[in-house]
C-alpha cells in the first residue's frame, strides 16, 4: 500500500546511533521530517545529511525534528554520524521494517542492475502524526531548503 498524504504516519520503534530508541509517539505534538536514506558515508546520502544538518537552527525555530533512516547498522550510524558531526538521530532499520512500513524499499536499477534498496523519500510528519507532505524523488543538495519552504506554509 502506497502512503498518501493525510494519511497517518506507521508507528515505528528503531535504535539511532547511540542505540537510543526512538518511537513516532515520540515526536507527537511537533512536526517530524522522517527521512530515508540509502547509505551511510555515501556522496548523495552524505549530502543530505549534512544540509540537514546546517539547517537546523531554521528547522528547530519552526518545532521540527529530523530523524534519518537507513538499513545501515547502529555501528555504521555512529561513525558516520561522528565523521559528519551529525546532530539528529538516525535509526538503524536493520530488520526493514521500518522502510517497508513506508514503502521505500523498492527494486531499484543501476548501471543495468536491478536490486532491492531503498529508496531516497522523506515524509513530513504533523503534529497529529499525519503525512503532510512526501518528497519523493529527493534531491540532496536542495531538500532542507525545500522543507523550510513548506514547513513555513504549512504553519502560517
Amino acid at each position: 500500500m502506497k502512503l498518501l498524504v493525510n494519511n497517518k504516519a506507521p508507528a515505528f520503534s528503531a535504535p539511532d546511533q547511540s542505540d537510543i530508541i526512538h518511537t513516532l509517539a515520540d515526536y507527537r505534538g511537533q512536526w517530524l521530517l522522517l527521512y530515508f536514506y540509502p547509505k551511510d558515508d555515501t556522496p548523495g546520502c552524505t549530502t543530505e545529511a549534512c544540509s540537514l544538518r546546517d539547517s537546523l537552527p531554521n528547522f528547530k525555530k519552526l518545532d521540527l525534528a529530523v530523524l534519518g533512516v537507513s538499513v545501515d547498522s547502529v555501528g555504521s550510524h555512529e561513525k558516520f554520524s561522528r565523521k559528519y558531526r551529525l546532530t539528529f538521530p538516525l535509526l538503524a532499520d536493520a530488520d526493514k521494517k521500518i522502510v517497508n512500513a513506508y514503502g521505500v524499499w523498492r527494486k531499484k536499477k543501476m548501471m543495468g542492475r536491478t536490486y532491492d534498496g531503498t529508496v531516497r523519500t522523506s515524509f513530513l510528519i504533523d503534529p497529529d502524526g499525519r503525512i503532510a507532505k512526501i518528497y519523493e524523488p529527493v534531491k540532496p543538495l536542495v531538500h532542507a531548503g525545500q522543507v523550510l519552504e513548506d514547513l513555513a506554509t504549512l504553519t502560517h
